[in-house]
């Protein structure tokens, strides 16, 4: 079974993809299996932080991550690559 998801990865996994280019909001809700309101809680709490901002292309919101996200997860990929993690039993 697999362990669920800090509140932390979540973010993180969100800020990677609209980095990697998947900007529309419901496609960053499939790619991650999150019902659309939780989705929205964690855009509008990035947004918020001016890690990630929305723009209006084609009549349609995709979201752009900000230098300061690109910062902030630059920061994490570094923490992670810093920290062992061994597999618990």
């Amino acid at each position: 079974m697999a362990r669920k998801r800090s509140r932390l990865q979540i973010y993180l996994e969100v800020l990677r993809v609209i980095k990697k280019g998947v900007q529309k909001p419901t496609n960053i809700m499939y790619k991650f299996n999150l019902s659309w309101i939780p989705l929205m809680e964690i855009l509008n709490s990035l947004i918020n932080q001016g890690l990630i901002e929305t723009r209006n292309n084609y009549r349609r919101k995709v979201c752009v991550i900000t230098e300061r996200g690109l910062s902030v997860l630059k920061y994490f990929e570094k923490a992670e690559d810093l920290i062992i993690f061994e597999e618990m039993h």
